[in-house]
């Protein structure tokens, strides 16, 4: 591929991801397919939306599982948690929750104002979390699904609804950080591959047609470095950190840690 459609490939894709439009492959289809079939699938929709899906994916073929074997499997965890819809409805009306849970010490929690900001998902430890604000201290928490032990929805003005994303922004802001990663110019064909890898943070991507190069800028949370790290390490030598410096200096450490254990080793 000639410079010139890599730049014309990229405009295309800026332009739809900033118009809300994100581009799926078949195989992606048919393993959506095959999910909905699944009995969570019932639970995790509303009835019309399943449908609509399911009327969308109907000429496509589901993903073929017959040659897959699940071998030595631990219990199976559901993915799919009962309040996350109550909670996500909650968050699309600007709602405030009264949520009760279970502290770090097992003990249950009385009954406390809550705004909800956000549901994040750990594909690490199978496990819903909820970011929120909480009204009585005006602090930012972060607490597992599985630790409420209950929610009731109340209504919020839209001015108080204002306030309480005004002072979540002011304290994300805070914790907020960024990294350039670039991609070296031998790997640009694995470009879907690398933000794939990547998905999960807000990012920019830029491309320097006199280096033949992307950079892409993530913008995380501070108590996600190590993860940021982890995926850094994953794709190896197609990405390098050029700006971040406590990124930088903690994949010096680790692989200066790594050197050391290793070297000297052979033989």
């Amino acid at each position: 591929m000639n410079p010139f459609e890599k730049i014309f490939n990229y405009q295309i894709l800026s332009r739809l991801e900033d118009s809300g439009t994100m581009i799926i492959t078949q195989h992606e289809r048919g393993w959506l397919k095959l999910m909905l079939e699944h009995p969570a699938a019932a639970s995790a929709f509303e009835l019309d939306t399943l449908h609509k899906l399911r009327a969308i994916l109907t000429q496509d073929p589901s993903l073929d599982t017959d040659g897959l074997l699940h071998k030595a499997a631990s219990k199976e965890r559901h993915v799919y948690h009962p309040y996350v819809r109550l909670i996500r409805q909650a968050i699309l009306k600007n709602a405030v929750l009264q949520i009760s849970y279970l502290n770090k010490r097992g003990e249950a929690s009385s009954s406390q104002a809550c705004f909800p900001y956000k549901l994040e998902y750990s594909m690490v430890k199978r496990e819903w979390y909820l970011l929120y604000y909480q009204i009585s201290n005006r602090r930012l928490m972060r607490s597992k699904l599985e630790k409420l032990l209950g929610l009731a929805e109340q209504t919020c003005s839209e001015a108080l609804s204002e306030q309480y994303k005004a002072s979540i922004h002011t304290l994300l802001s805070r914790r907020s950080v960024s990294a350039d990663i670039l991609i070296e110019p031998q790997y640009n064909g694995e470009l879907s591959r690398i933000l794939y890898a990547f998905s999960c943070f807000e990012k920019e991507v830029s491309y320097a047609a006199e280096a033949n190069a992307y950079t892409i800028r993530l913008f995380f949370d501070s108590s996600d470095s190590e993860f940021v790290l982890s995926k850094t390490r994953f794709l190896g030598k197609r990405v390098r950190i050029v700006e971040g410096e406590h990124l930088k200096r903690r994949m010096l450490e680790s692989a200066t840690k790594a050197l050391g254990r290793y070297a000297g080793s052979s033989g």
